[in-house]
């Protein structure tokens, strides 16, 4: 069986979600103190991943690109962990931006596997389909 060239389409409503991720960890990064009780390693670390999975998935959906949704993800993620250095309590950690590299590729994964599934659907492919272009 021959492969199909996998053609996502870019949906421009995913950057909603996406920019209300960045303000929220801008937000929170912002602050001298989160809010609730303080997370401790490993769940800081957790939370980095989670909060980079979702902004990556929604970057991913968003440009249908997984390049430019990772690179726009970790770059972010880069320029949160300088911000936070000069935030009075806070610093910045190399630890914290790989959890959040993890999370964004990981998020990015997510989001281009739903896409070729989408997209494979869509052209009346059948679930045998996805697994045998996976082998």
């Amino acid at each position: 069986m021959t492969a199909r060239p996998r053609h996502r389409k870019p949906r421009p409503g995913w950057w909603v979600p996406a920019l209300l991720i960045m303000a929220a960890i801008w937000w929170l990064s912002s602050q001298s103190q989160t809010p609730g009780p303080a997370l401790r390693h490993p769940f800081d670390w957790i939370a980095h991943a989670l909060a980079y999975l979702a902004l990556a998935y929604s970057l991913g959906r968003a440009t249908a690109s997984w390049a430019a949704a990772f690179l726009i993800a970790v770059w972010f993620g880069a320029f949160d962990e300088v911000h936070q250095a000069f935030v009075p309590g806070r610093d910045a950690g190399i630890t914290d931006w790989l959890f959040d590299l993890l999370g964004a590729l990981i998020g990015v994964k997510l989001a281009v596997r739903k896409s070729s599934v989408q997209s494979k659907s869509e052209d009346g492919s059948s679930v045998a389909d996805l697994s045998e272009g996976t082998r």
